[in-house]
């Protein structure tokens, strides 16, 4: 019993799930905008391409559609960006209304993307605003291949693709006349938390990172939940599995999805699971383009994330990062995991918290912090008021200087 619901888990944040064929046409049959009805749209740099360029290639919905409400102290737009596989990303931009924020002329900036399987609508776009409203420049961008964002074919992942999907919301921030350069930091959430620090092991633009309720996504691919399946037999037959789903998906000329959160919710269901169904299947936070809330990533998706591995030299991040996770999250291995290989110390995390105060550990400028009583997905929103945003406030404040 408890390997189905794993399995059904592994889906929604592993490696499996979504349209391949025709998924445009499936996006705007769920509402997305027409083309005549598209917001206002930024681009990069005149230099690299312009707007009517990006306004061709993306189908970007004019109305508010995001899963929490618009907030009166920042300015929205979309905007888009290429990465250096030439695939555009589309992503919502918060400024900040108070203008005293600058500093010489420029606010400090923030790149956020996650969970994995989500869209820019949910989670990374509520982080985003939040920290605009605290003084930052902020983008949410959807990852490669998903959402409102370029690629096919679609609802694919890659840890080198969407490891440069940050680095290319730093290309694009970094040339912004109204932000400051040598200012900005990036939050990955759940599956983009491991991307986001892949990400500062190689661009030392980054000047700080946040990962919250982060997962490693290569080893849950590669060994299985809390490392049941690392061995050899197991990943060959893994292997296996994803061949023969590949070799189907070329003869069918389409490819398979595996499925987002399990619906309808079994009784008997593992409360992580729950976790995840009360928030990508019910009003809390459902999208219409979220990978998570319908079909899920490609079945073949796995491919990459089970041949590379992600923080390969998170141990060389010389700038600061915070991990933050929750007490009850069954992820949170992957975050002590992620802190143990970037300070070569062991997190000891107590087995019983201080249900009044969060618990860190600092080892140099790497922290990692752990909310009591939270889940992971507690960290996804605002329903529970778990989400530490003045830690991060003063995090980035600090580090962001």
């Amino acid at each position: 019993m408890k390997s189905r619901f794993l399995k059904a888990a592994f889906a929604v944040v592993s490696a499996c799930t979504l349209m391949a064929c025709c998924p445009e046409k499936e996006n705007n049959t769920q509402g997305a905008a027409t083309p005549a009805a598209q917001p206002a749209t930024e681009t990069a740099s005149a230099a690299q391409q312009t707007k009517d360029e990006n306004m061709n290639k993306l189908t970007l919905t004019a109305e508010w559609d995001k899963v929490f409400p618009k907030s009166d102290k920042v300015e929205h737009s979309k905007v888009t960006f290429k990465n250096h596989f030439g695939i555009e990303l589309a992503a919502d931009m918060f400024v900040p209304k108070d203008t005293s924020l600058k500093v010489n002329g420029k606010f400090p900036a923030i790149a956020v993307s996650g969970p994995f399987g989500a869209v820019k609508e949910q989670s990374s776009g509520l982080y985003a605003q939040h920290m605009a409203e605290r003084g930052f420049l902020t983008i949410a961008f959807d990852p490669s291949f998903t959402g409102e964002s370029g690629g096919e074919p679609r609802y694919m992942n890659s840890p080198d693709i969407n490891t440069e999907d940050f680095m290319a919301s730093v290309d694009f921030l970094s040339t912004r006349d109204n932000v400051d350069p040598e200012r900005i930091g990036i939050i990955g959430i759940c599956g983009w938390g491991g991307m986001a620090i892949n990400a500062a092991g190689i661009d030392t633009r980054v000047k700080a990172t946040v990962a919250s309720t982060m997962y490693d996504m290569s080893r849950v691919t590669a060994n299985g939940y809390f490392d049941s399946a690392n061995n050899a037999d197991a990943r060959n037959e893994a292997r296996k599995a994803l061949m023969a789903q590949r070799t189907k998906d070329f003869k069918n000329g389409t490819y398979d999805l595996a499925g987002g959160v399990i619906d309808p919710l079994p009784d008997d269901a593992p409360y992580f699971v729950k976790d995840y169904y009360t928030y990508y299947k019910t009003p809390r936070g459902y999208h219409k383009r979220s990978l998570n809330s319908n079909k899920g990533w490609a079945a073949s998706a796995g491919t990459s994330l089970l041949n590379t591995k992600l923080l390969a030299y998170a141990d060389e991040i010389r700038n600061p990062v915070l991990i933050i996770h929750g007490e009850k999250a069954y992820s949170r291995y992957f975050g002590e995991g992620a802190f143990e290989k970037m300070t070569g110390k062991k997190a000891n995390v107590p087995a019983k918290l201080d249900a009044t105060k969060n618990w860190s550990k600092t080892v140099g400028n790497k922290e990692l912090l752990v909310i009591p009583g939270a889940s992971h997905v507690d960290l996804y929103d605002d329903v529970n008021g778990r989400i530490p945003y003045d830690k991060m406030e003063e995090f980035f404040k600090t580090n962001l200087k």
